[in-house]
């Protein structure tokens, strides 16, 4: 089935629907993946084949045109992509869940959003910038870093500390929702990983932003933003940090998944050519080779069998009408950052067994080893960052740290 043939219906995708559209695009990529990387951009057209797929509805609401599927579904269609491209993946999982985010905003930001309702977003989420309130909202003008997908997108959010109105309260970490052109891009995005996310600055300079666009990250933390009074789902109610962080560990898995498929396709057929290893011996047979691969399988399985398991559990809080608790939410931080530990391990299994042939930029395992070692360094994911938050509260310490 052509990507170009799945067109907007009225009737609500099934998931194998849906799955079976994502590993057509997941097909696309990987078939422009160097072009991907040198650009250091996602194409618009493949964003487009993606809009067609109507893979950016899945957390979407309902009310607003959307699917309303669960972090389950959407990871597992981030993940399928990623097995043609971590990249590709990457900006399409964070396009896919700021709609969540929109979701969770007042009524009249969402009207605006999804005016267009082909809309997407991306975002930088360290609160930076210098905001100040005024008459009906606020002005704010900073540098905002790791805007992956801006190049594709029609909104950002931007993450600032936002003062309260009349100053009877400390100012609170909170998103603002801008339309592009309200902002600019700064290109700075030159790295050795992850290349094909194009996650530019988005510089703004003395910007008004209409107080309605405001969304406090302590309201996402506690289920409790504005947008649950319109859109009821329990999806919209679950704690921002114990969910949306599986958006970047889905395209690592995906590219774990499948670095393992084609390394085990390639050493079925391959044989050596070394004379300290003995030449012309199939690489299938060397214990080594078989170690590796089941290395790398369990550290996938054990990841996948974690991530979905603290998705399911936090939604169950949800449907009960409960907050997560603050147990939980620790528990799903350790898990992000422990499954991209596997997932990282895996892809190191596989690169190290490849050989001298798995160096060449033409093989893919090359470009997953960068790519999974560039979302490893991402603060939400990053080991001893959370690891150290998750002992301090085991310990009954005060926890420092985001969750």
């Amino acid at each position: 089935m052509s990507v170009t043939a799945m067109r907007s219906s009225t009737l609500k995708p099934e998931v194998p629907e849906l799955l079976s559209r994502a590993r057509a695009i997941a097909e696309i990529v990987r078939a422009r993946v160097q072009e991907t990387e040198v650009n250091r951009r996602i194409a618009d057209d493949v964003i487009e084949h993606m809009r067609e797929a109507e893979l950016f509805r899945i957390l979407q609401p309902e009310a607003y045109g959307g699917f309303e599927y669960g972090f389950d579904i959407f990871a597992e269609l981030v993940a399928t992509i990623g097995r043609g491209c971590g990249s590709s993946a990457w900006v399409y999982g964070l396009g896919a869940v700021h709609q969540w985010f929109t979701a969770c905003f007042p009524k009249q930001a969402q009207d605006e959003f999804w005016a267009d309702p082909g809309a997407i977003a991306a975002g930088s989420y360290a609160p930076v910038g210098k905001t100040v309130a005024v008459d009906g909202g606020y002005r704010t003008s900073g540098v905002w870093s790791f805007a992956s997908g801006c190049d594709n997108a029609q909104w950002y959010f931007l993450s600032t500390m936002v003062p309260a109105v009349g100053g009877s309260e400390s100012a609170k970490p909170s998103f603002l929702l801008v339309p592009r052109g309200d902002a600019r891009i700064d290109d700075n995005w030159h790295t050795m990983g992850l290349a094909g996310t194009g996650s530019k600055n988005i510089v703004a300079d003395d910007l008004f932003v209409p107080a309605h666009r405001a969304l406090a990250i302590a309201d996402l933390a506690a289920g409790t933003s504005p947008g649950t009074l319109i859109n009821t789902n329990p999806l919209y109610r679950q704690s921002f940090l114990a969910v949306v962080p599986v958006t970047l560990i889905s395209p690592v898995l995906g590219m774990a998944e499948g670095a393992l498929a084609d390394f085990v396709d390639m050493v079925k057929v391959r044989t050596t050519r070394g004379a300290v290893a003995g030449g012309n011996r199939r690489m299938a047979e060397f214990a080594t080779i078989q170690s590796r691969v089941a290395e790398a399988t369990g550290c996938v399985d054990a990841a996948r069998l974690m991530m979905f398991r603290d998705l399911a559990e936090t939604y169950a809080t949800a449907v009960r009408g409960e907050q997560t608790p603050l147990d939980v939410r620790l528990r799903n931080r350790l898990s992000h950052t422990f499954c991209t530990r596997l997932l990282v391990q895996a892809v190191d299994a596989l690169f190290v067994a490849s050989g001298g042939q798995g160096i060449f930029l033409e093989r893919p395992l090359q470009r997953v080893w960068r790519d999974a070692h560039a979302a490893a360094a991402h603060i939400s994911l990053n080991w001893d960052a959370v690891s150290t938050m998750y002992g301090q509260y085991a310990l009954g310490l005060e926890p420092k740290g985001q969750y």
